[in-house]
């Protein structure tokens, strides 16, 4: 199953980062974790996000949103189907609309005749995704086995797309790993300066400074991650371990509690 990262959600549905982050703290989609914590969104995710954001725009009660988008998944394929996909948001309904066949999401019915096109309601056609960048998937697909090339390929990646956040992440996590410290520093500031605040980045970039004895720099890292996306839990976890050493034992059981109450809402 193809799963697409935050990067990809953003080119492919029209959504700021800011969006995204709100719907998945709204509990309307619950991306997997992947590497370093990153989240990887499913097809039936990309589908559920738009949908979300459409309801919402249009003030339906985030109940309702919920049960559609709930009954919505059970009846998504994994895949876009080759005769296409769209889905409109009509007063409190959900229509898809899957080559010429339309159904109501929430109790999948049929409609024979439809009061208008559900490709001309609030929410735009879902186009099929394209393929993440060949220098990317050759980078992850060389990094268990042979380093330097992921490297290399990683590098190529972000000279073709330079705000390609993930290459950059993963560049300087694998530089981080093979113990070029310096060189990761240098990759996670460029990162931050080409594509601006992102949580993970600056998550990461706190694990390095950590890892460079930095500790205050590091909290600075967390804090700013948080403020970026304020459910991250592992940010949380590894500011509250910092704030200890730190000697800063309030800011340290607040955010080992924020991490709790986290983890529990999972």
């Amino acid at each position: 199953m193809q799963q697409y990262g935050v990067r990809e959600v953003e080119k492919l549905l029209q959504l700021p980062r800011s969006t995204i982050r709100s719907l998945v703290a709204a509990g309307f989609v619950s991306p997997a974790r992947g590497p370093r914590n990153t989240w990887l969104f499913s097809f039936q995710d990309l589908i559920a996000l738009r949908t979300a954001q459409a309801l919402a725009a249009a003030k339906v009660p985030a109940r309702r949103i919920t049960a559609s988008l709930r009954a919505l998944r059970r009846r998504l394929p994994e895949s876009m189907p080759v005769s296409g996909l769209s889905i409109a948001a009509v007063a409190d309904r959900v229509i898809v609309r899957e080559g010429a066949s339309r159904w109501q999401a929430e109790s999948g019915q049929y409609l024979l005749g439809f009061e208008g096109d559900p490709a001309a309601g609030s929410l735009k056609v879902l186009h099929q995704p394209k393929p993440q960048g060949a220098w990317f998937d050759h980078a992850e697909a060389l990094e268990q086995s042979d380093s330097v090339s992921a490297i290399d390929a990683y590098r190529r990646a972000i000279a073709a797309d330079p705000v390609h956040v993930e290459a950059r992440i993963n560049l300087g996590r694998l530089l981080h790993n093979t113990g070029r410290l310096p060189q990761a520093e240098s990759v996670y500031r460029e990162a931050i300066a080409a594509c601006g605040n992102d949580a993970l980045l600056l998550f990461n970039y706190g694990v390095l400074l950590d890892d460079m004895k930095r500790k205050e720099e590091a909290a600075q890292a967390y804090e700013e991650a948080l403020r970026t996306d304020p459910a991250f839990a592992d940010c949380c976890y590894n500011l509250a371990l910092i704030c200890e050493e730190l000697g800063r034992q309030r800011d340290a059981i607040r955010h080992m509690a924020r991490y709790r109450k986290l983890r529990r809402g999972q």
